[in-house]
C-alpha cells in the first residue's frame, strides 16, 4: 500500500458522461441484500452528499488529509456476487480524477462475471481497514497511513487506490497476512473465484486504465490492491 503514481487529469464531465444511472437506492450498499437488479452494468458518479460527509469527518477523513472531501466522488454501481447474481447498491469513494477510469475497469469485471463479495464505504466499518478487510469488502478512499507506517499517507488517502476481495487477495509481507483469513489464499496457483492473478481479467482491466497492481510489488505482495501510476493532486 505504498504511494506510487497517478494518471493525467480526467474531468468530471467525462466521468459523468461515462456513467449510466443506477435504479437502486444508495442506502443499499451490501452484497447481501440486493437481487433483483438490472442484468446490464450500471454506474453513476456523484459528489459526496452532506450525510456521508458528516459520517466521514473524524472517521475516514480529518483536517490535514491530503485531499478535500469536495475532490472525492461516490461511484454507485451494480456487481456480480459470489452467488452469481447481480447486486445493486455497491459504493466506492474515489478521487474525481480517476472516477471514470474506475467505472470502466469495473464494467469489464461485471461483463466477465468476476465476483465481488461486497462493496461498501469504509465508514460502514468505522474507518477501520482491518474490519473492512476481515469482511472481504471492496473499498477505496480512507485517509490513513501506509500499512506498517505511521508517518506516510497511503494512496488510499488520495482516493486513488482500490482494494478488491481482500480475503481472496491478501496483503502479504513476510509472515504477516492481512486479513488473517487470507492465509487460505496464499497459494496463488490454486485460482478460485474472486482471486486476482497476473494477466487475468481484473489485472488487465485496471492496467488498461493505468492502475498498477500490488501483486507486482517487490518488497511485499498486496494482491487486493490497485493504485494509479502517477499521483496528480488538484491545483
Amino acid at each position: 500500500m505504498k504511494i506510487s503514481g497517478f494518471l493525467s487529469s480526467v474531468t468530471l464531465a467525462v466521468a459523468v458522461a461515462l456513467a449510466v444511472p443506477l435504479t437502486a437506492s444508495p442506502a443499499t450498499s451490501s452484497a447481501e441484500t440486493a437481487t433483483p437488479a438490472p442484468s446490464a452494468f450500471q454506474a453513476t458518479i456523484r459528489s459526496v452528499d452532506e450525510e456521508t460527509r458528516a459520517r466521514m469527518i473524524g472517521v475516514s477523513w480529518q483536517p490535514g488529509c491530503p485531499v478535500p472531501i469536495d475532490d472525492l466522488r461516490i461511484i454507485e454501481m451494480n456487481f456480480v456476487g459470489f452467488d452469481g447474481a447481480v447486486h445493486s447498491g455497491g459504493q466506492l469513494m474515489v478521487h474525481r480524477l480517476v472516477a471514470s477510469q474506475v467505472v470502466e475497469a469495473f464494467r469489464v469485471l461485471f461483463e466477465n462475471d468476476f465476483p465481488i463479495r461486497r462493496m461498501e464505504l469504509i465508514e460502514n466499518y468505522g474507518g477501520s481497514d482491518d474490519a473492512s478487510m476481515a469482511a472481504d469488502n471492496t473499498s477505496a478512499f480512507n485517509c490513513r497511513p501506509i500499512t506498517g507506517t505511521t508517518d506516510r499517507f497511503s494512496i488510499h488517502s488520495y482516493g486513488q487506490a482500490i482494494d478488491i476481495n481482500t480475503v481472496e487477495n491478501p496483503y502479504v509481507r513476510g509472515s504477516t497476512v492481512l486479513p488473517p483469513a487470507g492465509v487460505d489464499y496464499l497459494d496463488r496457483t490454486d485460482v478460485r473465484p474472486g482471486m486476482i492473478t497476473k494477466n487475468d481479467v481484473v489485472e488487465k482491466a485496471f492496467r488498461e486504465q493505468k492502475f498498477f497492481w500490488g501483486g507486482d510489488f517487490n518488497s511485499l505482495k498486496d494482491y487486493q490492491h490497485f493504485e494509479t501510476k502517477k499521483l496528480v493532486l488538484p491545483d
